[in-house]
């Protein structure tokens, strides 16, 4: 079971999927599924969409930008 693999409850992967936030899902006979390799995937994305996982997106890894004034017109 999906929900159970990533460790969430079925409701929630259920409200995901119906807002278009989850893991890539099909149908199949009428019942939703889901390869691994995609919910493995989409982990994945999820971790590096993060800044706590990613540093290439953490605020505090950049220099402070200097602030530009605007000449007086």
């Amino acid at each position: 079971m999906a929900a159970e693999y990533l460790d969430i409850s079925p409701n929630t992967l259920y409200v995901w999927r119906h807002r278009r936030q989850g893991p890539p899902s099909f149908r199949m006979g009428g019942r939703v599924m889901y390869r691994i390799s995609a919910l493995d995937d989409w982990v994945a994305a999820q971790e590096m969409a993060d800044s706590r996982s990613n540093p290439a997106l953490n605020p505090l890894v950049k220099r402070p930008q200097r602030r530009v004034r605007a000449p007086n017109a």
